[in-house]
């Protein structure tokens, strides 16, 4: 899978599906559910007064150097979440992200 799979671009931005495992030792992009379609991302907090909500679109904002946020999902692990700027440079952050995860998987 790649993160078009997941993904849809919208005129301001990108929408990703992301499915959040909470309470996890590292935060990061795990890889793909082919299943549910959707990115699996790994975050520390645990899923309590919405620290994991806080922590994923923090992880995106940090990757795409763009606004992002939860926007369906928010007390579920399956999630939709909005980054909001130019559609290609955040498509080729993420793309970037997950090669990198996939590098250091080896």
């Amino acid at each position: 899978m790649r993160v078009a799979d997941v993904s849809r671009v919208k005129q301001d931005g990108v929408e990703v599906d992301v499915l959040v495992s909470p309470r996890s030792n590292r935060s990061g992009l795990e890889g793909f559910d082919e299943w549910r379609k959707r990115a699996i991302l790994r975050v520390k907090s645990p899923p309590l007064d919405g620290r994991a909500n806080k922590e994923v679109e923090s992880y995106f904002r940090e990757i795409t150097r763009c606004k992002s946020k939860v926007t369906s999902g928010s007390t579920s692990h399956q999630k939709t979440v909005t980054i909001t700027g130019d559609p290609g440079a955040i498509m080729d952050a993420l793309e970037e992200a997950v090669n990198e995860r996939c590098r250091q998987i080896g």
